[in-house]
């Protein structure tokens, strides 16, 4: 759309991290509170988190997975039973040490995730091989003491839903990792609009205690990469730690495998990141909270609230999220400017000549375009223009990715790609973490993946020079 820029917030080139932090206070995503690092999600950023909710959790029950909820507070004894899980975690870890007035006998954490709580549990559910699998998911808050916060981004409290699950074979429990990342993936291109990058972390970059990490990577529009979504193959590492065993069909007591998963508030920032603008947000219609403002012209004039009522009322009849601004306090030209900024993917303007002339004026967020549709085709040609407009985003995001995708054969040309262009920038790695270190320590960059998808670039390390065994993509990340 035509970039005309709203002077409430920072330029999106100019300053991007600005931008940022102007566009989720003025579209009254977030506040900041008194407790440093901890942020208040606002009704139409939670309406966003919860649209997110209903969509995913769907998902995971169609494939069988069932809600739980597990306790906030978590003994030390209970964290400290995986060494490399809590080694992992401890730098962010929030403790309580008092009860009211009386010191705690052990210290408790506040969840910076769960594993240690489902296992205490399953330990205690599963007794035979006809108990697994075991799906279970929760959605909760969690705590890790971040030092550098970003609102939705990396804030000390944050919402999101884990799923964990007990397998019988290493074999289903990976079948489960990869199933979840689909369905992730899925929801992120088809719903958020946001094209991803799925692949395996290094052992650097995997989760503390995990086999394998699984992850989908994601491109900002600043060209930095964002991890929106994770899903780890745990293998037996946390069932033998915490003793959970189930009796086999064979007679015999046999440890389970297991995987964990999650997507979270972080969510919120990729859409924000990916699809906003020198207006402010650009939400794709699938998930905004409001698909559709109906904004009077003249709305005192007689029949002008009462045909724009009618109106609001046959697109709610077919299911879409709609909303009559009829407030009388406020210009028209304000009223499109805040919704422009809480990024409502259409607009229809109706006034006196509208009705005269039986039709509305449509107006798309994405694309800044204005149109006439005919009153009696109105049902149909919304849906066509937001499916348009969802189709628009996504296409334009994987347009962003493929350009800001390059390679590198050396590291004098990984180091150039990522001063140059930022973005990911391909290159053949030999798997020793040496070399990743010394990639990040010289561009600053770190390993996104290993994408399932390999190409063969060269037979040589970008760092050392060695017989390579991976294509990785690296990049600068939030």
């Amino acid at each position: 759309m035509a970039d005309k820029k709203n002077d409430f917030i920072a330029d999106i080139d100019t300053d991007f991290a600005q931008w940022y932090t102007d566009v989720v206070i003025k579209a009254q995503l977030i506040d900041y509170t008194d407790i440093k690092g901890c942020l208040a999600i606002r009704a139409y950023g939670y309406a966003i988190w919860e649209n997110i909710q209903k969509e995913l959790d769907a998902r995971f029950k169609d494939t069988g997975h069932e809600n739980v909820y597990m306790p906030l507070l978590i003994p030390e004894s209970l964290l400290q039973k995986e060494k490399d899980h809590v080694k992992g975690f401890a730098p962010e870890v929030a403790w309580v040490t008092h009860g009211g007035n009386d010191l705690l006998e052990e210290r408790m954490c506040i969840r910076p995730t769960s594993e240690t709580l489902f296992c205490s549990m399953y330990s205690k559910w599963v007794k035979s091989w006809r108990d697994l699998p075991m799906l279970y998911n929760q959605w909760c808050s969690v705590m890790r003491w971040e030092k550098t916060t970003r609102p939705f981004l990396r804030s000390r409290e944050f919402l999101w839903q884990e799923g964990h699950t007990l397998h019988l074979t290493e074999e289903e429990a990976q079948r489960e990792t990869l199933m979840i990342l689909d369905i992730y993936a899925d929801f992120c291109e088809n719903f958020l609009a946001i094209p991803v990058l799925k692949g395996k972390k290094t052992e650097k970059e995997k989760f503390p205690g995990a086999r394998a990490t699984y992850s989908l990577e994601t491109l900002m529009h600043d060209s930095v990469a964002l991890q929106i979504a994770t899903t780890h193959d745990f293998s037996q590492n946390f069932s033998k730690a915490f003793k959970i065993e189930y009796l086999s069909d064979k007679g015999v007591l046999e440890n389970p495998y297991q995987t964990s998963w999650g997507i979270s508030t972080r969510s919120i920032g990729a859409i924000i990141m990916v699809h906003g603008d020198n207006n402010g947000l650009v939400i794709p219609p699938k998930i905004a909270p409001t698909q559709i403002v109906i904004v009077p012209i003249a709305q005192q004039k007689a029949m002008v609230l009462e045909e724009a009522g009618k109106v609001f009322k046959r697109l709610k009849d077919i299911g879409l999220r709609v909303k009559l601004d009829d407030r009388d306090n406020f210009s028209t030209g304000y009223k499109f400017s805040d919704w422009e900024m809480k990024g409502v993917p259409i607009r229809l303007e109706i006034g006196p000549k509208d009705i005269e002339s039986h039709k509305v004026v449509v107006a798309r967020r994405d694309t800044g375009e204005k149109m006439d549709v005919p009153m009696e085709a109105l049902e149909v040609e919304i849906v066509k223009i937001m499916d348009a407009s969802q189709q628009f985003l996504f296409d334009k995001a994987l347009k962003h990715k493929e350009e800001r995708t390059s390679f590198a054969l050396t590291m004098d040309e990984l180091q150039a790609q990522i001063k140059s262009k930022l973005g990911y920038v391909k290159a053949m790695w030999c798997g020793e973490s040496v070399c990743e270190d010394k990639v990040k320590e010289i561009t600053e960059a770190t390993a996104r993946c290993i994408p399932f998808e390999q190409e063969h670039l060269s037979n040589q390390c970008v760092c050392c020079g060695k017989e390579a065994k991976h294509l990785v993509y690296w990049a600068k990340a939030y």
